[in-house]
């Protein structure tokens, strides 16, 4: 049956990439949230199935999928209860070897996109600073033209796959005296001179990930390795932004549905007072609220989704549903957790995780309070919600 914006197909490849996730990723997520990183050929698992280029067109050796596909693997990754594995698998693709894909030059993608699809390179984005997060324009990194290329000197922050990765596309301040219009991209192989990973970071929650902060110190990035057109790099990021926002939120509401179910599974069997934990309705109308919650966030997400897939504007859109959602898998996951009372404190339950994981996602990829000022603006500017 198809669920709206999905068609058959999708639900059908949904099948599919449901039974490779439970069958190959699910019996070792405890692993990777031990070693604090998704393994390497997990990469290279994935690739071969073709589910790190589901979007790329076949020429460039990906499955040639609408964004509807992609938004499938997206929502499934987050199911499996792992924000650290859908972090490191979607952060390669989604906001790695997309902008490679639709800005980088034909030796661009042999070299790097390639690749990436089969996972035998990992690439990450590195934006944010130590004093820049969501504010890109505020960078300081610097690349300095030279003779035959750009000099690289900087640092950046929480970086996904920082630690393994082959490939960072790195943001640059190439004029600084032109504020946003002076930001480039550069693909930066991880071999360079100069080039270092700092701290492998820890964190509360997405564990199984890798994150790490990174140094430039004279890196010399040849002058074939800019990405795109000098001088665009904000216009581009901003471009991606969006698609960004709208797959944290596909990963919000997926997380969340599965805190939800974990919670459905154990009232039904935890028995308190001599009778189950459903029986009593006071839990009943919590998991409602619950359940609602959910559902604000899915249509909220789906209808960007389906804009963005339609080629439309989803700069309002999609910060509404990272925003809603972002918050909403904090009130979900945190509400579910309540259900298990003291077992689900214990790190014996994955409903831990889920709470921990959620905490991320009203912050990462835009933080709900900047969310909210793109969405007052045009509410401000604009004259209303159209």
């Amino acid at each position: 049956m198809d669920t709206w914006p999905f068609s058959a197909d999708h639900e059908l490849f949904r099948h599919s990439i449901r039974k490779f996730l439970e069958q190959e990723m699910l019996p070792v997520i405890d692993e990777f949230e031990q070693l604090g990183v998704v393994p390497r050929e997990i990469f290279q698992k994935t690739g071969q199935k073709g589910y790190l280029g589901i979007r790329f067109p076949e020429s460039e050796g990906g499955l040639g999928g609408d964004v509807l596909f992609e938004a499938v693997w997206i929502e499934e990754l987050a199911r499996l209860g792992s924000g650290g594995l859908a972090a490191s698998l979607s952060g390669h693709t989604t906001i790695g070897l997309t902008p490679i894909w639709r800005w980088g030059t034909k030796a661009q993608k042999v070299q790097y996109l390639r690749p990436g699809i089969l996972g035998d390179k990992i690439c990450a984005l590195a934006v944010t600073e130590p004093d820049a997060g969501s504010d890109v324009a505020s960078i300081r990194t610097r690349a300095e033209k030279v003779p035959g290329g750009f000099l690289l000197n900087g640092s950046k922050l929480f970086i996904t796959n920082g630690t393994q990765a082959d490939v960072v596309i790195v943001a640059a301040k190439t004029n600084p005296d032109q504020g946003r219009r002076g930001i480039s991209l550069f693909l930066v192989d991880t071999h360079s001179p100069g080039f270092r990973v700092g701290r492998r970071l820890d964190k509360l929650g997405w564990h199984a990930s890798d994150t790490a902060e990174l140094y430039f110190d004279g890196v010399m990035v040849p002058e074939d390795h800019l990405l795109g057109t000098l001088g665009q790099g904000f216009w581009y990021l901003m471009e991606e932004f969006q698609w960004e926002r709208i797959t944290l939120a596909l990963s919000a509401v997926a997380l969340a549905a599965r805190a939800l179910d974990d919670a459905l599974a154990y009232v039904g069997k935890r028995e308190q007072f001599g009778k189950p934990l459903q029986g009593f309705q006071v839990i009943r109308h919590h998991l409602v609220d619950l359940a609602v919650d959910i559902e604000k966030a899915r249509q909220l997400t789906y209808r960007a989704l389906y804009v963005f897939a339609e080629e439309g504007d989803v700069s309002i859109l999609s910060a509404m549903a990272k925003a809603y959602a972002g918050e909403m898998a904090r009130r979900v996951s945190d509400g579910a957790l309540q259900v298990f009372g003291g077992n689900g404190y214990m790190m014996d339950y994955p409903v831990q995780r889920y709470w921990r994981d959620a905490r991320i996602l009203s912050i990462g990829g835009g933080a709900t309070e900047v969310m909210y000022e793109i969405v007052a603006k045009a509410l401000i500017h604009g004259g209303g919600q159209k």
